[in-house]
């Protein structure tokens, strides 16, 4: 028996009255909120909305049990609740916030599409409503920064107007006299979405009666998604929350920068500029305390009976880059092999002279065979890391065995 969609002709239904039908226990669980035993509840008519074309489904109550889930089953919906119904009547009742929350998106999706489509010729392929944003993805040329501040502006006028938001039915033919915006390959009566004036479009959702009711439409940002473009955007409450947040975060940031809000992009580049400056002089002084350390250290290493210099030494407290200026410092003197470690984080980094004829890449796959961890190189530098650091020190005196033995 097919169930009853009362959401169909009114998405402002919260509450309502229907039979249960069947209530058996769910063989499996898809439902992350069901963390002990659930049942699959099929009533004669609902107002319950399924997860279907990019919605989430409803939550709420149905008698004492909480609605876990709601899913589409060819003419039936499946409520899949937290406990045994009775098959009698029942009381339901939707999670009124956050159908509305659904309500706003989903319309204000139905007109930033058609802003979207009728005056950048950007039709919409798909379109998610997730907890914090929505995102539609559009087909067609990159939409600049200028198109998505016009359709935005064009689409919260409609807002501001108030159009009626109504139900129509139809079938594929008669929408496409009608002027929908995507023709739907579907036989039989069709219910279709119309935004006075502005839109018509199949759908199955839970909508508004009136553009007003959807507060605003705020486009946050386009990215490149395969052959797409997808837009991020916020309506109504969630778009209240955004801005909110944005201007907290713009003051936040004025405050740290000592400067008005309006001058904070002009103080980051500042900032930036000088951390570049400063990054850049760390990096020469670095450099110099690499060369200076190793200078010192070949200065007091004697060579052994081959003529190799062999250099093994475990830092902490050091800069991470550090161990690599070293290492390669060490390395431009004929004849030398560095064996470094750094306790943090168990790095490890094996380094030489051509002129040495060792290969460290295949010392340290041996080394780190014994000791355990990952890496790999060249056969002058090779680094990795140990699987335990405590075992960086056993490491370096291996390395060095290999290295000096016959």
């Amino acid at each position: 028996m097919a169930t009853r969609r009362l959401y169909y002709d009114d998405s402002f239904q919260r509450e309502f009255t229907a039979r249960v039908l069947s209530c058996e226990p769910a063989t499996a669980c898809p439902s992350p909120q069901a963390k002990a035993s659930s049942w699959q509840a099929i009533l004669d008519e609902t107002a319950f909305y399924p997860t279907s074309g990019g919605q989430p489904h409803d939550f709420g109550k149905i008698g004492d049990a909480r609605v876990l889930e709601v899913s589409d089953r060819k003419d039936e919906i499946v409520h899949l609740v937290d406990r045994r119904l009775e098959c009698v009547e029942v009381k339901g009742s939707i999670d009124w916030p956050r159908r509305f929350d659904h309500m706003q998106q989903h319309t204000g999706q139905h007109l930033l599409s058609a802003m979207f489509q009728k005056h950048f010729a950007l039709p919409t392929v798909s379109f998610h409503l997730g907890t914090e944003v929505c995102t539609i993805d559009l087909r067609g040329q990159e939409p600049s920064e200028q198109v998505l501040e016009d359709a935005e502006r064009r689409a919260n006028q409609i807002i501001f107007e108030d159009r009626r938001v109504s139900v129509r039915y139809g079938t594929a033919e008669e929408l496409t006299r009608l002027g929908v915006r995507k023709e739907v390959d579907r036989e039989g009566v069709l219910r279709a979405i119309e935004i006075e004036g502005v839109e018509l479009q199949p759908c199955g959702g839970t909508h508004v009666k009136g553009t007003g009711q959807i507060g605003m439409i705020l486009v946050r940002r386009s990215m490149r998604i395969r052959q797409d473009w997808r837009v991020e955007f916020v309506c109504g409450g969630r778009a209240e929350k955004a801005a909110r947040r944005d201007f907290a975060l713009l003051r936040e940031s004025a405050e740290e920068l000592s400067c008005a809000q309006e001058e904070v992009v002009s103080a980051l580049g500042r900032v930036l500029a000088e951390r570049d400056t400063h990054f850049k002089n760390y990096r020469e002084l670095l450099e110099r305390l690499a060369a200076a350390e190793a200078a010192l250290v070949l200065q007091s290493t004697p060579a052994d009976s081959e003529g190799i210099r062999v250099i093994d030494r475990v830092f902490s407290d050091m800069q991470p880059e550090f161990l690599g200026l070293f290492a390669t410092a060490l390395a431009k003197r004929e004849n030398t092999i560095a064996l470094l470690g750094r306790m943090e984080g168990g790095q490890i980094l094996f380094a030489q002279h051509p002129s040495s004829g060792k290969d460290m890449n295949a010392l340290l796959r041996q080394v780190l065979e014994k000791t355990g961890g990952k890496g790999g190189g060249t056969r002058d530098f090779a680094r990795g890391q140990v699987a335990d650091p405590s075992h960086l020190k056993e490491a370096l005196v291996l390395a060095r065995g290999k290295v000096s033995g016959p």
